[in-house]
């Protein structure tokens, strides 16, 4: 009811609100106080970004949410080989000093220590496990073990692995005999028209997603092992769903190294890609694959991830296991179902009914239907009791009822959309009976008109119903768009001594606007090195630290090149003010500035920067002051955490404008829409 969209794009409609209220307790809140032992692990994108702090609140963390462990993440993706990792709410950084430490395996091990932990402490008390790795979302990171394993995979490329996939589907009978394969989108290139070095990269891209579902399908074996080891896993019921909604179109057409890149718009040429191809996956890259690469392992389905209107964008195969009450091993079941459904199949299984009020505030009804009734054998052909579903996302939607769906795909792909934001009336329905259609391959649209209009009115009933309204695809002034945050209406940001872990959604920004940094410290004898303040990272971030005692600032770009200020040499012990002025050439998003350095007043280094970072930083990264979390702004000068051995006795950031405005917004928009056309 409230998160219709991501909370990096939240907004002040109901819907889209990102605040999950008391009305809504979830699925842990109530196993919890029905003494369920709770914990949650890896992915946690609900908590808005203006709380994703030390200041909190915490009541839309994990642990307000009725988990009584928490061991992940906040936000939508994170690197695996560093991540801005909590344990409950306190940050920690336990790869730090561990070279090859990888999330996928550490949250594993977590999670079978937390359950043999209550196994021995408390053997009899029940407990739910929501575990939810970074895979396959970007940035894929496998281990070099498992990207080996998967060499020359995918060497007969994306057209030719969609008809080996489409035949496998039904060999194995997960898809109705008589399914037809939907067609190749013109808007994508063939295989075959590709060039040796495209193919080269792109085969690559594909080697290391497939290593990375592996590697944590690998990892989750581990987890459901120990639940067996413990003598658990014939009364434990297993839910598992493997994905990223349909694959993810949004590594653009050539992939690219580092995802933020893209989130940006900014696209790295394939050769420069070259230059990361060993590599690819690597605590060196935040990498996603071309486009091609997300249409293939969508087979045999149209679309991708972010396109709400057809299964290739949201459906996922799922399985579930409870040895001593679902008989029927290895059965396949076809009855619609939505995620929706999987708390209410939950506390069936538990025998718990829907709380009708918990701490005196009334419960919304949890919408969603048990599939507990699929799992007799002899409900193979049973008719489905999920019998109606609307989608929607940024502006394309659907809607499901009785057999039928009506699909309304946006008229510009979702790796095109940055440029241009098609209006929400512009968008064509489609009308597909998956009875017999099972791909949504047949569009009736034409055909059968009366049809089409009766679900376009169920849509519209169901999404009144459930705060869709009003459809918004603008994803770029989404994201811009201005929300709660500590930051909230101050130019001025003070700071002394240590500050950690302040997500970007509650940090100050820098970007599209002029700002200065001082810094009063002082030097001790014999030297001094560290960061004074840092936010995001290699894949995109600025930095101010002092290496070897002698001042830098570096700004890190999308595109991994670096633009570097520095002073001349070490500083002497004694108090000393350092400061960064950086006016901004304005004219739109993303443009450069001058940039100056400078000690005790005195300059010490000038220059231009062509261009910055227009949008966001690298947001799974946090902004710190005295020390540094997640990847360092430039490896090549330090390891994290980097801490500052001198005193800081005062940081300031003083932003000067102009500040992001509608009408530069609104600018930049037309101009993208002007470049679209003449592409």
């Amino acid at each position: 009811m409230h998160t219709g969209v991501i909370t990096e794009q939240a907004t002040g409609f109901p819907g889209y609100d990102n605040l999950i209220g008391k009305d809504t307790v979830t699925i842990g809140e109530i196993l919890k106080d029905n003494g369920y032992a709770t914990a949650w692990f890896g992915k946690e994108h609900n908590t808005p970004l203006w709380e994703a702090t030390a200041a909190g609140p915490f009541e839309r963390w994990p642990v307000g949410y009725g988990f009584q462990y928490f061991y992940g993440f906040l936000g939508g993706d994170a690197s695996q080989w560093e991540p801005n990792l909590f344990r409950n709410t306190t940050p920690i950084q336990p790869y730090v000093g561990r070279p090859g430490w990888n999330l996928i395996t550490a949250m594993a091990d977590d999670a079978i220590r937390y359950m043999k932990e209550l196994k021995d402490i408390a053997p009899d008390k029940p407990f739910f496990v929501y575990y939810a790795p970074g895979a396959t979302h970007a940035p894929h990171h496998p281990t070099p073990e498992w990207i080996a394993r998967f060499k020359g995979k995918f060497d007969m490329g994306w057209n030719a692995l969609r008809e080996q996939s489409f035949a496998n589907q039904k060999k194995l009978g997960v898809i109705p005999q008589n399914a037809q394969l939907t067609p190749w989108p013109d808007n994508l290139p063939k295989w075959e028209t590709l060039s040796a070095e495209q193919k080269k990269l792109y085969t690559r891209q594909a080697e290391v997603y497939g290593a990375f579902l592996a590697y944590t399908d690998s990892e989750i074996g581990r987890v459901v092992q120990a639940v067996q080891d413990m003598g658990k896993l014939d009364n434990t019921l297993v839910i598992y769903i493997s994905g990223d909604n349909g694959a993810s179109p949004e590594g653009t057409l050539d992939g690219t190294p580092n995802e933020i890149a893209s989130l940006n718009g900014v696209t790295i040429p394939v050769a420069d890609q070259m230059k990361y191809y060993d590599e690819w996956g690597s605590d060196k890259t935040y990498p996603h694959m071309s486009v091609g690469w997300a249409w293939a392992f969508d087979t045999p389905f149209q679309w991708t991830k972010q396109v709400a209107s057809h299964f290739g964008g949201t459906r996922q195969g799922m399985v579930m296991s409870w040895p001593s009450h679902i008989k029927d091993m290895g059965g396949i079941r076809s009855q619609f179902s939505h995620v929706i459904d999987i708390v209410p199949t939950i506390l069936e299984a538990c025998g718990i009914a829907q709380p009708q009020v918990v701490e005196g505030v009334a419960q919304k009804p949890i919408e969603g239907v048990s599939m507990a009734y699929t799992w007799d054998k002899a409900s193979a052909n049973t008719a489905t009791k999920h019998t109606t579903q609307y989608f929607e996302m940024f502006g394309s939607r659907a809607i499901y009822h009785d057999g039928w769906i009506a699909a309304a795909p946006p008229p510009v792909s979702p790796w095109e959309m940055g440029r241009q934001s098609p209006p929400p009336d512009a968008y064509k329905w489609e009308l597909y009976n998956v009875n017999n259609d099972w791909t949504e391959n047949d569009d009736l649209a034409q055909k059968e008109p009366d049809r089409l209009k009766d679900l376009q009115n169920v849509f519209a009933s169901e999404a009144s119903k459930y705060n869709v309204f009003p459809l918004d695809n603008d994803t770029l002034g989404r994201l811009l768009s201005p929300r709660p945050s500590p930051a909230d209406g101050r130019n001025v940001f003070t700071y002394s001594g240590e500050v950690a872990n302040v997500s970007w959604g509650a940090a100050p920004s820098l970007l599209d606007q002029s700002y200065t940094i001082t810094a009063e410290i002082e030097v001790p004898e014999g030297g001094v090195e560290g960061v004074l303040v840092t936010q995001g990272g290699h894949f995109g971030g600025y930095g101010f630290y002092l290496l070897k005692g002698r001042p830098v600032f570096t700004w890190s770009q999308v595109d991994l090149t670096t633009v570097r200020w520095e002073g001349p040499g070490a500083l002497s012990p004694g108090r000393h003010l350092l400061a960064f002025d950086f006016k901004y050439d304005g004219g739109g998003l993303g443009k450069g500035g001058h940039g100056v350095l400078r000690i005790d007043g005195m300059n010490v280094d000038s220059k231009h920067m062509d261009k910055s970072v227009p949008f966001l930083l690298a947001f799974d990264e946090a902004f710190n002051v005295g020390l540094d979390t997640g990847t360092a702004v430039d490896p090549e000068d330090y390891e994290v955490p980097f801490r500052f051995t001198g005193k800081l006795n005062k940081l300031t950031i003083e932003l000067k404008g102009p500040p992001l405005s509608k009408e530069m917004l609104e600018m930049e928009q037309q101009q993208q829409k002007k470049n679209g056309a003449a592409q």
